[in-house]
């Protein structure tokens, strides 16, 4: 019996301090969503089919965007720890590193704040900035490098999740994970149209969307 025990014990002394991570972690996308779209209908001159939301880290009161990147970053990073204490995390080593890129990037993202343009903050010229900046390079560099890790985990989860004969989180995550490409596809190539914008800012919602649900599995799950 005391034989028995002892994995068990292991066990529970990892998965508890897991549950407040994970749980960390699904809060992140809430907050972003809640508060990008607070900012962006508030502030004024910001325009959804016009300026992608790292604009909103400029001007008075972007201290708030920039603030809100870097804890959301943190929490995606923190739950990203959780799941990697999670009995399954050894299953999909890849989608935990995504993860873990995808929060860091979004942090560093929010340390560099992206350079005015097009019209954003009110007096800025139309069109691309005039001088790239260094923290406008370094958060273009972030957030390229955190999108990949977001897209790897996507992928790599929903041929995890097709292997299990989980069909509906296969489906959602390969669809989150090409949607995603597909959409920063067309931000990168700087085809800045409205259409383009939008479809970016649905591919950030959905990206969040799929991993607080994720991180709300983990942490509902029950031991096994």
């Amino acid at each position: 019996m005391t034989e028995l025990a002892q994995p068990v014990t292991a066990y529970r002394a990892v998965a508890r301090p897991a549950r407040p991570l994970l749980v960390a972690g699904a809060l992140a996308g809430p907050i972003y969503v809640v508060v990008g779209a607070v900012e962006a209908a508030a502030r004024d001159g910001f325009d959804i089919t016009r300026h992608s939301l790292s604009l909103l880290a400029n001007g008075d009161g972007g201290w708030v965007h920039s603030a809100m990147m870097v804890i959301t970053g943190l929490l995606t990073v923190a739950g990203a720890v959780g799941l990697a204490r999670t009995p399954a995390a050894h299953r999909s080593p890849w989608a935990i590193r995504g993860l873990f890129v995808y929060g860091a990037g979004v942090a560093a993202g929010g340390l560099m704040r992206a350079d005015p343009m097009d019209g954003f903050p009110i007096g800025t010229p139309d069109g691309p900035p005039g001088t790239v900046t260094w923290h406008g390079m370094g958060h273009l560099a972030a957030g390229g490098i955190g999108f990949l890790g977001l897209i790897v985990a996507c992928l790599v989860l929903a041929r995890a999740f097709g292997r299990r004969r989980q069909r509906g989180w296969a489906v959602f995550s390969l669809v989150t994970g090409v949607y995603y490409v597909v959409a920063f596809a067309g931000i990168a190539t700087g085809a800045g149209n409205g259409a383009v914008i939008v479809a970016f800012c649905v591919a950030v919602m959905l990206g969040w969307t799929w991993i607080t649900l994720l991180m709300y599995r983990a942490a509902r799950s029950p031991p096994h």
